[in-house]
């Protein structure tokens, strides 16, 4: 007995892909990558203790390098404790790619004055002129 191979479904009815699903599955993923990108930003630093201001103003910026200093004087370029040297080459480099280039200066709030002046004084000497320190806003509890 021969074998047919063929649908058992008549011939009028086609198969077609149901969209409203896969839209809901997009509106999902792109959801949750937002999510996971907004709670990334937070892990750029250190985690100090910032002192607190009432006029703060908030700056973002992409041409930006975060320095942090904590409470025992030592200072981090984002995440990696550098030294005087290290910290010098590296905000050179990029001063001379982006003349432009703004530095933040995250200081613990029991950190030693004398330590965040000689962190603010080798980025002057470096020749970057746009300096900002951050701190954290007392009225709407976020840093700035």
């Amino acid at each position: 007995m021969p074998v047919k191979l063929g649908s058992k479904l008549p011939a009028e009815i086609e198969a077609r892909i149901e969209i409203i699903p896969l839209i809901d599955i997009m509106f999902f993923l792109l959801a949750a990558f937002m999510l996971v990108s907004l709670s990334m930003v937070n892990m750029k630093t250190v985690n100090i203790n910032l002192p607190t201001s009432a006029t703060a103003e908030t700056e973002q910026e992409k041409n930006v390098a975060n320095l942090a200093i904590d409470k025992s004087g030592i200072v981090f370029f984002g995440k990696n404790p550098v030294g005087d040297l290290e910290l010098a080459q590296a905000l050179k480099n990029m001063h001379q790619t982006n003349a432009a280039l703004r530095v933040f200066i995250s200081g613990d709030q029991d950190a030693r004055h004398g330590d965040i002046v000689r962190v603010l004084g080798l980025v002057r000497s470096i020749g970057i002129l746009k300096v900002a320190f951050e701190i954290n806003d007392s009225n709407a509890g976020t840093r700035r």
